[in-house]
């Protein structure tokens, strides 16, 4: 089990140079006087951004010359990708980047028949010490900036426009379930999700409902981001539904335990009319036993409600070396034939990239510097 100490504060460094995507609206004004362009110039590069999804200035022709070395610092390169991995018939794709400072972060592109997806990162590595988790349990190095952010998905959307998956798709759901904490980056997390959900040229016009932010279950951060009025999914990764073994499996249990995590979920739900959605990767001998089958249901109806749950099963994909492994079939399949039973809605992940490293912190775990 794990050591690590948990970590709320992420160090302040490495902080990358402001970005257009760190922007709001009412930001670009003053910045436009500060840069000395009127300020449609800069919806004008926004519209190329956001909207075009391209970061070449040059490219950008109804800019003139001298209004685009005025714009280029707003441009500044923020991540380098390292390695790229397909898999899954070309319908996966998972990105290590390689910050301005050098940190690593990660993302993965993932064609379905219905939709494109990309699972972004909010921090660099990750405080939260879970220990089945190779984020985890490479600490945290520190918190993405917004363009960071957005930068991941705006690069995923212009791959699934140009057919890296195989063939062009539109993007149509982002998941913040890569590396980090995304409620330990508030500020910069719900910032991102402004961009990500704003239309062209404020953003790139994803809709909030296709968006989903999880959490450990940091509860005051939830009850702040109900008060956003962005409606956006809350994926909770409760992983256990009892506080014994909770506590160890993901230590910032010890501080907000199972039924106040679930209640703030259910003002959640309550709130925004979202349900929520409950990730549990299930641990071969771990938290996978028929009778935790029955208490998750159990506590579900208690503190959330049937009507305003699922439960989102994850079969859990190992890392190289880990004690921990995914539970045989049968065991998950009456695991979730006993959670349906109970009237909660319950479905299992599709398996995805076990063959390039597509668990959460393993391309950078494994990547040699």
């Amino acid at each position: 089990m794990s050591s690590l100490p948990l970590v709320f504060d992420a160090p302040r460094r490495g902080t990358p140079p402001r970005h257009l995507a760190d922007l709001d609206p009412a930001d670009r004004a003053a910045v436009a006087t500060e840069l000395g362009v009127p300020r449609f110039r800069l919806d004008q590069l926004a519209r190329h951004w956001f909207g075009r999804l391209t970061d070449d200035l040059d490219s950008m022709s109804d800019l003139g010359g001298d209004v685009r070395e005025k714009l280029r610092p707003l441009l500044p390169p923020l991540v380098t990708p390292l390695t790229e991995k397909a898999c899954d018939g070309g319908a996966t794709r998972k990105t290590l980047w390689r910050g301005h400072d050098g940190v690593l972060a990660e993302s993965v592109l993932m064609r379905y028949p219905d939709r494109a997806t990309v699972c972004i990162s909010s921090q660099a590595g990750c405080g939260m010490a879970c220990p089945f988790c190779a984020t985890g349990q490479g600490g945290l190095q520190r918190n993405l900036s917004t363009a960071e952010i957005v930068d991941q998905v705006r690069r995923a959307a212009a791959q699934a426009r140009d057919g890296v998956l195989d063939e062009p798709t539109r993007l149509s759901n982002v998941v913040f379930m890569g590396m980090g904490e995304p409620l330990a980056n508030y500020k910069r997390v719900v910032a991102a999700v402004r961009r990500i959900t704003e239309p062209a040229p404020d953003g790139l016009g994803i809709s909030a409902r296709g968006v989903t932010v999880s959490t450990v279950g940091l509860v005051p951060a939830i009850d702040r981001l109900r008060e956003e009025g962005i409606p956006v999914t809350l994926a909770i990764s409760l992983h256990c539904p009892d506080d014994e073994l909770r506590d160890t499996l993901v230590p910032v249990n010890n501080r907000w335990k199972v039924s106040e995590v679930l209640d703030a979920g259910r003002r959640y739900a309550t709130t925004t009319g979202r349900r929520v959605s409950i990730e549990y990767a299930l641990i071969r001998d771990v938290n996978d036993q028929p009778w935790r089958a029955d208490m998750l249901a159990k506590v579900l109806r208690q503190h959330i409600g049937t009507s305003r749950v699922h439960v989102n099963l994850i079969p859990l994909n190992p890392t190289p070396g880990s004690e921990w492994d995914a539970s045989p079939k049968p065991v998950e399949e009456e695991f979730v034939r006993r959670v349906r039973a109970a009237g909660v809605a319950c479905t299992v992940r599709d398996t995805r990239g076990q063959e390039i490293d597509a668990a959460c912190g393993q391309l950078a775990a494994s990547h040699p510097g």
